[in-house]
This record gives C-alpha cells, sequence and structure tokens, in this order.
C-alpha cells in the first residue's frame, strides 16, 4: 500500500494525533530548533500544506504535546484537589502524587516536558506557555490543598511556598530521574509504592506538633 493511500483513507479526525506523533518523533531526533514543518509532514505522510490545515506552527504541535501529557496531569491534579481537599486533604495529595509519578515515569508522556525543559532556554515563549498551563495549574491545585489543610487542622502553619516546593519537586525530579538521568543498574521502582513513600516523608512535616516537639 502506497504512502498516497495510506493517507487517502485516514480519517480526518485521526490526523491531529497522528501529526504529532510524528512531530514527537522529529523533535526527539532532530531537537526542536532543528525540526521543520516539512519534516513532520514527511513523517506523517502528508503535504506540508495538509499540516498547516491543523497546526499553524510546529510551536503549536509542541504546545498541542504539552495540553495532551503535562497538561493532562495538571488538570487531574486540580480535578482532585478541588474534590478531596476539604474531605482529606491529606488523601487527596497521596492521589495526587501517585496520579502524577506514574504518569511521568511513562517516557512517552513525559517526552514533550521533558523537550520543553530542554528548549526552554532557547525558546523563552514556550517556557512561558508551561509556566501558564502546567506549572501554574499545578501551584494553584497545591497550594488549595494546604491553605484547606491548614484550615482544618490536617497541616500545620508553613511557608508556603517551600512547602508548594516540597510538594510538587518530587515529580519533576521522578520524571528526570526515570528518563534523561536514568542510568542501567538504576533499581526498578514502582511509581506507586515510590509515591507512597515520599508522601509519608512530606506529610510528616506537615502534620501538627505537640507541645513536646516545639
Amino acid at each position: 500500500m502506497t504512502a498516497t493511500t495510506k493517507t487517502a483513507r485516514r480519517r480526518p479526525e485521526d490526523r491531529p494525533d497522528e501529526i504529532l506523533s510524528a512531530a514527537m518523533d522529529v523533535f526527539t531526533e532532530k531537537g526542536f530548533a532543528a525540526a521543520r514543518v516539512e519534516d513532520i509532514a514527511r513523517q506523517a505522510g502528508l503535504s506540508k500544506g495538509a499540516v498547516y490545515l491543523y497546526f499553524e506552527s510546529k510551536e503549536a504541535m509542541l504546545q498541542a504535546l504539552v495540553e495532551r501529557s503535562a497538561g493532562r496531569i495538571a488538570n487531574a491534579a486540580s480535578t482532585l484537589s478541588l474534590m478531596g481537599a476539604d474531605d482529606d486533604p491529606e488523601r487527596a495529595y497521596r492521589a495526587i502524587l501517585k496520579m502524577a509519578l506514574t504518569a511521568l515515569s511513562d517516557p512517552e508522556i513525559s517526552a514533550a516536558p521533558r523537550l520543553v525543559l530542554g528548549e526552554a532556554g532557547r525558546f523563552p515563549e514556550l517556557a512561558q506557555f508551561y509556566r501558564k498551563r502546567v506549572i501554574e495549574v499545578g501551584r494553584t491545585a497545591m497550594a488549595h490543598l494546604i491553605r484547606t489543610g491548614r484550615k482544618n487542622g490536617h497541616f500545620r502553619d508553613v511557608a508556603d511556598e517551600a512547602a508548594l516546593l516540597a510538594f510538587i519537586g518530587p515529580a519533576v525530579a521522578q520524571m528526570m530521574l526515570s528518563t534523561v538521568f536514568r542510568l542501567d543498574d538504576d533499581p526498578e521502582l514502582d511509581p506507586g509504592d515510590l509515591a507512597d513513600a515520599i508522601a509519608d516523608i512530606v506529610l510528616n512535616g506537615l502534620k501538627p506538633r505537640s507541645a513536646n516537639d516545639a
């Protein structure tokens, strides 16, 4: 079957995902700066003009890749925070951390966030997009958990920014250590078990202290 025949038989609604998959392949192989829209079109088996029907630029493609990976994780964290903070912020945090570590340990899911982190210095507009669309959404979700937990007595009074870093940092560290910086002899860690262990460490530092601990 020829490439033309394959293209003709595709459903139009599938093409954005096919283009994005091709874009990720090209970005990974060539780097974002060197990647060209015609390279992506060739990888997807489409004409350059057909690609532009769906995405106006390679920057738009990378943003879409972020939306369907890290963006979805941030949205899920926001939902879990809003649903669980009032009832049990500790359980909500554990659920968010387990979800995030499990997802970001998957190289296919973490590929777009890792690419943005690597290219942020040269493409500040991508960094700003990621900050607004992913980081700020996650920070807002975690801040809500911290404030609610402090208000209802689950958490003690701590510096908000320090608590936010402690909450969010493990997911970023696991993403990088399980992909970019992974060594052949690194132990295989179950993301769910790791999330529980990290949550125990973080949350035990947040629980109210007795007079003897002060």
